[in-house]
């Protein structure tokens, strides 16, 4: 089944959830509306690019990240869940290890840090893939990394939620958060690319 196939099959299967809510009245369609325009107002990759650069620039912030993500963004504001509380788990990209995330059931994301997900991360070969043949697919991506380099793939759930701590930069010591955090690419937060 093609990408654009199962996304129209999933916006039909919505809007007829929408219409069955509706028409019980359990809930109005501007109120919908409303609710997902507030939570998705917020939902932008620059979120989680802060959060990357302020692990960068303060050692303390980024040792409370990796052991507790979930804690360490509400910290600046941000939270790891979309309608429900969901954990935040983060891994870190080393000179060894590289990590990309995926949700091989469906397409579990952090909304909030990454903004909506790309069509690419809900793509069935994508889900299908990844796990299977991580190198293969980071190859597809532009993303060669060595032979000896270790690639572990985080598969999301309902749960939990994974976010990549990239590799910060090499000549970036000079550069404010602000600046790190613009050099933070959505791919990169998802594993797919190096920064």
């Amino acid at each position: 089944m093609s990408g654009t196939h199962t996304d129209a099959l999933i916006s039909r299967q919505v809007r007829r959830l929408e219409t069955l809510l509706e028409d019980r009245g359990i809930v109005v369609g501007a109120a919908l509306d409303e609710m997902l325009d507030a939570f998705l107002g917020g939902a932008t990759p620059l979120n989680g690019a802060r959060v990357a650069a302020r692990a960068w620039t303060d050692p303390a912030y980024k040792e409370r990240l990796l052991a507790d993500g979930t804690a360490a963004v509400t910290e600046l504001g941000y939270s790891a869940g979309g309608v429900q509380p969901q954990r935040l788990r983060v891994v870190e990209n080393t000179d060894d290890t590289h990590n990309v995330v995926v949700c091989t059931l469906c397409s579990c994301y952090p909304v909030r840090l990454l903004g909506p997900s790309p069509s690419w991360y809900k793509s069935e070969a994508y889900r299908a893939r990844v796990g299977r043949e991580p190198r293969a697919v980071l190859e597809e991506f532009g993303l060669r990394l060595p032979a000896a380099t270790r690639i572990t793939v985080w598969d999301s759930s309902a749960e939990t939620r994974y976010l990549v701590l990239p590799r910060r930069p090499e000549g970036t010591d000079a550069l404010t958060e602000e600046e790190l955090a613009a050099r933070v690419t959505r791919n990169g937060l998802i594993g797919t690319a190096a920064l």
